[in-house]
């Protein structure tokens, strides 16, 4: 977990594009959302590999909201079951569920239905607010987190000693991805 944070760091820091950060971010929105363990996702995380984005934000993202996956199940539920029962899509969910390997994707599940609905909803808002957030976060914190003694004491606990080797590491190798 250390290193797709280490690696979060460096692209903030360095001279990754922001639209790259944000759509990691956006990825591991989209991922994060739907459970994991289906058809769907597996196929849905490998043609992420296929866009450029950073890859590590998207890990980051995907490891927090499914370490978070219990507070966001609910509505995440309430949200597929509203959009399986829309009237209009019945027949288009009927011909879906008849097709062969489509019943693979669990696209009937009320958490799979809700998460990949939410994730498609939210995904350009987050793209554009992260987009947002990245040139803030150069410009304005970090100027003052560098001289800031919090940050001299902070770097002394243990666990940010490995973070900032690793990210130190990643800085070096030049991979931003």
């Amino acid at each position: 977990m250390i290193k797709p944070v280490a690696k979060l760091i460096v692209a903030l820091n360095g001279n990754l594009k922001k639209s790259q950060i944000a759509a990691g971010f956006s990825w591991g929105l989209l991922l994060g959302l739907i459970p994991a363990g289906n058809v769907f996702w597996i196929v849905l995380f490998v043609v992420s590999f296929f866009f450029k984005h950073h890859h590590a934000s998207k890990i980051l993202v995907l490891a927090i909201l499914k370490l978070a996956s219990g507070a966001v199940a609910p509505l995440m539920d309430t949200v597929g079951w509203e959009v399986l029962h829309i009237e209009a899509l019945q027949p288009f969910f009927t011909s879906l569920y008849n097709m062969p390997f489509v019943p693979l994707t669990k696209f009937n599940n009320t958490l799979v239905a809700g998460g990949l609905v939410s994730g498609l909803v939210l995904w350009l808002p987050v793209f554009f607010l992260i987009m947002l957030l990245v040139p803030v976060y150069r410009s304005k914190v970090v100027p003052k987190m560098r001289n800031s003694k919090v940050l001299a004491v902070v770097k002394k606990l243990p666990l940010v000693g490995p973070l900032i080797e690793a990210a130190a590491k990643a800085a070096i190798s030049g991979s931003g991805n």
